[in-house]
Parts: C-alpha cells; sequence; structure tokens
C-alpha cells in the first residue's frame, strides 16, 4: 500500500506536482532529503522527479532507499510524452507504471551546470524552433516556453495518475 510521494524538484514545478498530487490523493509528500527522516527503508511511494536529457533525477537514490510503485517524470514535454524512452533509460523495472507531466522552464531558477546547458539548449534548439516554418502546435509551446519560461502545472495533467491510482 503506497504510504508517501516523495520527490526531487529543481525550479518547483515538480514540487508543485507532489503538492497536488498528496491533497488530491491525502497521501503525505516530501523532498528526497526530508523522506530519508520520515520514511521507513523500503516503504511503498510514489515518485516524482524532474527530467534532464531523459532521466529522472533522483530516481536512482530513491530506487536504493523506497519501494517505488510509480514515477512521474516533470519536464518541458506534454504530459504523456517520453514515457517509453524514460523508462528504458531509467532502466525501471516493469510493472512499475511511468508517468510524464508537463511542467516549466525558467532559466532564472537554474544554477550551475544546469543553467549553463539549458542555455545552451535554448541557444541551439531554440534557433533551430524558429527557423523552423511548419512548426506543431507542441513545438511552438515549446519554443514559447523557452524564450518566455513559464509553468504548465495543473490539476487536470493528473487525470491519468489519478484514474490509476483510484485502481
Amino acid at each position: 500500500m503506497i504510504k508517501a510521494i516523495v520527490y526531487t524538484s529543481n525550479t518547483g514545478t515538480t514540487k508543485e506536482y507532489a503538492r497536488l498530487l498528496g491533497e488530491t490523493t491525502a497521501l503525505p509528500y516530501y523532498s528526497l532529503d526530508e523522506a530519508g527522516k520520515k520514511l521507513k527503508k523500503q516503504t511503498e511511494i510514489i515518485y516524482l522527479g524532474w527530467l534532464m536529457a531523459g532521466t529522472i533525477k533522483g530516481y536512482k537514490k530513491a530506487k536504493k532507499n523506497y519501494k517505488i510503485c510509480a514515477v512521474y517524470g516533470v519536464g518541458m514535454g506534454r504530459a504523456g510524452t517520453q514515457v517509453e524512452e524514460i523508462t528504458k533509460k531509467a532502466k525501471i523495472p516493469k510493472g512499475i507504471k511511468v508517468f510524464t507531466l508537463q511542467g516549466g522552464f525558467d532559466l532564472k531558477k537554474l544554477t550551475g551546470a544546469y543553467k549553463f546547458a539549458m542555455n545552451a539548449m535554448v541557444k541551439v534548439s531554440g534557433k533551430a524552433l524558429q527557423k523552423k516554418v511548419d512548426k506543431t502546435e507542441e513545438e511552438e509551446e515549446m519554443l514559447d516556453m523557452m524564450l518566455h519560461g513559464g509553468n504548465k502545472v495543473c490539476i487536470q495533467n493528473l487525470k491519468e495518475i489519478l484514474d490509476w491510482y483510484k485502481e
């Protein structure tokens, strides 16, 4: 039985999703650091981490300490995208449900190597997207987020997850 939500957040959108999910399910939610002080080893959890280059930050550490029932990757892409790639890259075992959620992007909140990497990504990918003539709606969203920042966190994005949890 799932006892808690554990998350790793960089700019705050993953934490927002953890809070929304916690409030909706009545599960307590903790940062990965807090969870180490509050939860016993192998407690059943839902894990949320932010996405960086197709990996879910904090997942490896979380799987060493807890029994993960579901994993949520929060990134810039739309909810439900990249699930197969992330599952494969993170080596998430079959039987663990994987979801992706659209979070946001705020270059001002990033620090160190992440800020440097995302600055480079915005310059390269942003320029390429700007030049593309027949952009999809998703590409337009991504370009807008890269250039102006944005936050797409909303309870509606949790519908698939909440349906899974209710089962």
